[in-house]
């Protein structure tokens, strides 16, 4: 019935791997909440760079888990069982102390890099969220200003009102707020109008039609106008290849995020990546 309501289906078999009650689901969510605990977790970064100067204008942070049995997790195997759970809250902040902690480091290392940290629903529908976060930018004495929330599209529809309320005191705050994967969940013109909102990031399923049919590329086009009828910066996401990313950037996307320009690198390696990185010559 849940997996019904969660994804508008109606009506919905049953299936082992939907059951947040199963025997392997349950042991995952004792090993997440003492991993959380033990310090198990582990960030990745993925910078993004804008355009067209391709200079870097920022990272977003990646969860990892270093399972002690089952060696490095993504989140693709940890992070749905954690939204549909009460360790969604405790998983987010933990992340978010990391990621401010990394950049503080690097800030002593005269590096100022905007970071973004994904936050899932039950965040926005904790009333002491917005709390927690404002906590953590003093601990770590944080520009808010450098910190950017990102809010999967289809989160936004589960409780709008809450959503909106619990963002709108963070942006209150400096904190930039991000629509991550637009376009695959259940957009509304509605919540676009209203929600507190900074930037939108176009999924990389439609970035990556760009270059493969008209319809593809009309999709993204729209979906840029619309992001800059709203004052939105657009970054485009999944750019692996030289031909899409001079393709965004002339579309009008102010960034652009991807594996041609970096995989996710874990945070010792960041400043490499930046020493190395190179703004190539523009034609």
């Amino acid at each position: 019935m849940y997996h019904a309501k969660r994804n508008h289906l109606g009506v919905a078999g049953y299936e082992v791997e939907n059951d947040g009650n199963s025997f392997e689901q349950l042991t995952l969510l004792a090993d997440l909440r003492c991993g959380i605990d033990r310090g198990e977790l582990e960030l990745h970064y993925q910078p993004k760079i804008s355009l067209p100067d391709r200079a870097v204008a920022g990272i977003e942070a990646l969860v990892r888990w270093r399972h002690p049995l089952r060696g490095l997790l993504g989140p693709q195997a940890f992070v749905p069982e954690a939204e549909q759970s009460d360790l969604m809250l405790a998983l987010t902040d933990a992340v978010l102390d990391m990621a401010l902690g990394d950049q503080k480091q690097w800030r002593a290392d005269g590096r100022d890099l905007p970071i973004a940290v994904n936050v899932g629903a039950a965040c926005l529908r904790d009333s002491g969220f917005p709390g927690r976060v404002e906590e953590a930018l003093r601990r770590h004495d944080a520009d808010a200003g450098l910190l950017t929330l990102e809010i999967t599209e289809s989160f936004l529809i589960v409780d709008p009102s809450a959503a909106a309320g619990a963002l709108a005191r963070l942006r209150g705050k400096g904190v930039r707020i991000s629509i991550d994967d637009f376009g695959v969940g259940y957009s509304s013109m509605s919540y676009l109008q209203s929600m507190p909102l900074d930037e939108l990031k176009i999924d990389r399923n439609f970035t990556a039609g760009i270059l493969t049919t008209d319809r593809g590329r009309a999709i993204v086009g729209a979906i840029i106008d619309l992001a800059h009828a709203l004052d939105l910066t657009v970054v485009a996401e999944g750019v692996e290849d030289e031909e899409t990313l001079a393709a965004v950037g002339e579309m009008g996307c102010e960034q652009a995020q991807g594996y041609l320009m970096c995989r996710p690198l874990p945070p010792a390696e960041i400043p490499t990546w930046l020493d190395t990185w190179t703004v190539p010559a523009l034609s």
